[in-house]
């Protein structure tokens, strides 16, 4: 049989397409733009530039896939010109990431992200005349940014938050997050917030914050229009400091984390939880010390669900601990799954540790599918799954 060399340029359209769709877009345009006026039609297509990313996750860290002058000039001379007026969504790194974005006019813009920015790059490109009176101002609907850890501290963070809400001053989507899951970067407020630091556009926010204070300053009016808040919280303990105690009518949507346990589940969480009787999603992952009896299907269904009439979804896991001074009645891993029977929507799993060393009862309690980002104290009861969102684990045993 006769050897034949079959070109990238023989193959049809709908291959091309196929093979395209399993690359990045950032290496289709670099590889092939410029190339034909065939190939330039593909790649133009809204599939391959609706969403440039030009920023790589490792293993702790996002890498900038603009590593050199040569790729930054072919993108911003020849590339982005050709596409810009097709381009919806960038994710830009901080150190080329004003350079991308001066290139060329976005038109169509409406989504950012900015990765690994501190208080020196957020200043450079939140003062910028040109792009803070512009694209910032009038077309970004949607941030995402994670801040570099290396040397920031908790007022920087303050800071970097200011500039965002005073720039983008039609946000409706904000997200964030650090850089690396090593380091945590965490808003706290030393004092109550200052008046600039609202929005009456922001509709959605996703935030890490230090304590619970953090979590009711930003649900005091700052945020007046706000119907989704995913908060992950570094410690929850009682409160009585914050005065606002008012509804929440607006907020739809709510997710409390904390990796670390808390006395303050009675006092703090259920009162600010009863604040939000219009709520239809919510999602709690906390670990709960408990006086007398475990958080169960009966505790959830009295102090929650039926103090929130539309709630429609409930994603939780709660782990509930209690020292054990009576034996008298312990409750098995049955006792707690059989409060579950009537529940909706889920699929609920339930186990109970007994460790007699420390003399402590352990109740596990979540739905499934799992989103929890963290499961602690896992013992040989554990009952296995998949935890695709998990990021922080803990085992123990009887001596613990």
């Amino acid at each position: 049989m006769e050897y034949s060399c079959i070109g990238l340029n023989d193959l049809p359209d709908e291959i091309l397409m196929i093979i395209f769709k399993k690359l990045n877009n950032f290496d289709i345009l670099y590889s092939f733009q410029g190339v034909n006026q065939r190939l330039n039609k593909i790649i133009q297509d809204p599939i391959f530039t609706s969403h440039l990313n030009f920023v790589k996750w490792l293993s702790h860290n996002f890498i900038d896939l603009i590593c050199c002058d040569m790729i930054l000039n072919r993108f911003c001379l020849q590339i982005l010109p050709s596409i810009h007026h097709k381009i919806q969504w960038l994710d830009l790194e901080s150190s080329s990431m004003k350079y991308v974005l001066k290139a060329v006019d976005y038109p169509n813009l409406h989504t950012l992200g900015l990765y690994n920015i501190n208080e020196e790059s957020a200043r450079c490109l939140f003062t910028d005349k040109n792009l803070s009176s512009g694209i910032f101002k009038d077309q970004i609907t949607t941030l995402f940014v994670t801040i570099d850890h290396n040397n920031e501290t908790e007022l920087t963070i303050i800071i970097i938050c200011n500039y965002i809400l005073t720039v983008f001053t039609s946000l409706i989507c904000l997200t964030l997050y650090e850089s690396s899951y090593k380091h945590r970067v965490l808003l706290w407020f030393d004092d109550p917030p200052l008046p600039t630091f609202r929005s009456s556009t922001l509709l959605k926010l996703n935030i890490s914050v230090q304590c619970i204070e953090d979590c009711l300053y930003l649900l005091d009016g700052h945020f007046n229009q706000l119907h989704t808040l995913y908060i992950d919280i570094i410690d929850i303990y009682h409160q009585d400091e914050i005065q606002n105690q008012g509804d929440l009518p607006n907020l739809k949507c709510f997710s409390l984390s904390c990796e670390s346990k808390t006395l303050a589940y009675n006092t703090t969480i259920l009162p600010l939880l009863n604040r939000m009787s219009n709520l239809e999603e919510l999602s709690l992952y906390l670990a709960v010390y408990v006086n007398e009896t475990f958080i169960d299907g009966n505790h959830l269904k009295k102090n929650i669900i039926n103090r929130m009439p539309r709630l429609n979804q409930f994603r939780f896991y709660i782990r509930s601990i209690k020292f054990i001074r009576n034996q008298i009645y312990c409750p098995s891993t049955e006792d707690i799954q059989q409060t579950f029977i009537d529940f909706r929507n889920n699929q609920i799993i339930s186990y109970v540790d007994y460790l007699p060393e420390a003399r402590q009862g352990r109740c596990h309690i979540y739905s499934y599918p799992s989103f929890m980002p963290y499961y602690g104290d896992i013992t040989n009861h554990f009952p296995g799954g998949l935890f695709e969102y998990v990021r922080a684990v803990s085992l123990c045993d009887d001596s613990f």
